[in-house]
């Protein structure tokens, strides 16, 4: 029976097929699922072990399986933030014969959380706008490669922190249409609304729950994707007028998108006939200028927000040294060898699933920045780090792998595994490095 089973997968798993196909996925044995809390979904959810990995296996009919899995692929070299495919797995079939659900089999993305994950008690108004603010900014970021979701909401997403703020991904891009020529208005207005709509209903489920501190206003919490949308929209595709004697304002402008984490890879200009206005109006517009910028000096994949954080103490190690080397690219080898990875090792081997290297890092200086406005000097880096993990680190819950299904209805996020992130455990740390 089992030789009807049929595996597309990205890459070759030979432990795929380990797990139990012939079982429906509501009754796989517990050595299979990772443990989470049973919720609410459109589909069958589960977690699983694959090989020490953890993975997402969502049960549907074979069509949509391998829609969704060619989707995912197409929106990951388009480089927008999804979580990964792994695998298509149909032709099930049970021990007597009869017919499965088909799977579709996505890799966990670790150190994100389903939104209901970011709040032990209650959903403060700051975390909430920070939420909806990152939504937005995936939002743009797909209707820009001209995929229309369809079925836009907080449940559908996962969320990663990043340096303050949140980074969204998409999670379920089942309903999801990928237009090559560029989306129309109606669609993108069609998605947007749509958001404010499960937005609001997923705010107003939480207060229903008591989970809502006191006050907060959830319409105008789901409204706030609207604003930050437009704002994002019109930074990135607005056309602008300008005289032709003030040049100065296409680099303005972007400065401006590459302040808000843009590159643009085109840029149109015209001008009118008698040659005294300059219109322009980018064409093509790329995330992550900063991710690039740390990539290329440093070799570090981070978040947008932490490659700004930590290009700033980069340039900012860069200015208090006394070298004077013209390559950009040895003050940041020199930055990431005495500054960033000592930090990193520093972390006890127990404590590095709590957060991830880059973020720990941000939270770091932010602690830094604190403990000296409150003693009025220059705190060393090394009782920074002291203080740090032993106030504030050594209480956070771990974030390596917080399950959920995206749709699920929860009341204690579940956490399981520790799992290094950088150095071993018993690497040693040159304290003189951190000053």
């Amino acid at each position: 029976m089992q030789d009807a089973l049929r595996i597309t997968a990205s890459k070759i798993n030979p432990e795929l097929l380990s797990l139990p196909w012939a079982t429906t996925l509501a009754k796989w044995p517990s050595e299979h699922i990772v443990s989470l809390p049973k919720g609410l979904s459109r589909h069958l959810v589960r977690f699983a072990d694959l090989s020490g990995r953890v993975v997402a296996i969502k049960e549907t009919t074979a069509e949509m399986a391998q829609r969704e899995y060619d989707m995912l692929g197409n929106l990951a070299r388009l480089d927008v933030p999804c979580v990964d495919r792994v695998a298509v797995i149909a032709g099930r079939i049970d021990s007597e014969g009869a017919a499965l659900p088909a799977a579709l089999v996505t890799s966990h993305l670790r150190f994100s959380m389903p939104y209901r994950a970011l709040f032990t008690r209650v959903l403060r108004p700051d975390t909430a706008t920070r939420l909806v603010d990152a939504l937005a900014l995936l939002l743009v970021r797909l209707h820009n490669v001209g995929f229309y979701w369809g079925d836009v909401s907080l449940s559908n997403t996962l969320f990663r922190r990043d340096a303050g703020a949140f980074a969204a991904y998409l999670v379920d891009a089942e309903t999801g249409e990928l237009h090559e020529e560029g989306l129309t208005d109606g669609q993108r207005h069609y998605d947007l609304d749509l958001a404010r709509t499960n937005i609001a209903g997923e705010i107003m489920d939480l207060a229903a729950g008591g989970r809502l501190e006191h006050g907060v206003d959830a319409v105008a919490i789901a409204d706030g994707i609207v604003s930050s949308y437009h704002a994002l929209w019109a930074a990135l595709t607005a056309q602008e007028s300008f005289s032709a004697n003030e040049t100065w304002r296409i680099t303005e402008r972007v400065e401006r998108l590459n302040a808000l984490g843009f590159d643009i890879d085109e840029m149109s200009m015209s001008t009118t006939s008698d040659g005294t206005v300059v219109e322009i109006q980018p064409k093509v517009v790329d995330a992550g200028h900063h991710q690039r910028r740390l990539i290329r000096l440093t070799g570090l994949d981070v978040e947008e927000n932490q490659a700004r954080r930590l290009l700033n103490d980069l340039d900012e190690f860069r200015a208090r040294s006394k070298k004077e080397w013209v390559d950009e690219e040895m003050y940041a080898h020199e930055w990431l060898t005495r500054v960033f990875e000592p930090v990193v090792r520093a972390i006890p081997y127990e404590l590095r699933a709590k957060l991830e290297p880059a973020e720990v890092f941000h939270q770091v200086l932010e602690h830094r920045w604190y403990l000296s406005q409150a003693s009025g000097r220059s705190v060393p880096l090394a009782e920074v780090l002291t203080s740090y993990i032993n106030e504030v680190l050594r209480h956070r819950r771990d974030e390596a792998t917080i399950m959920g299904p995206p749709t699920e209805t929860m009341s204690l996020p579940v956490i399981t595994g520790a799992m290094s992130l950088a150095g071993d455990e018993d690497d040693e740390v040159d304290w003189r490095d951190l000053v």
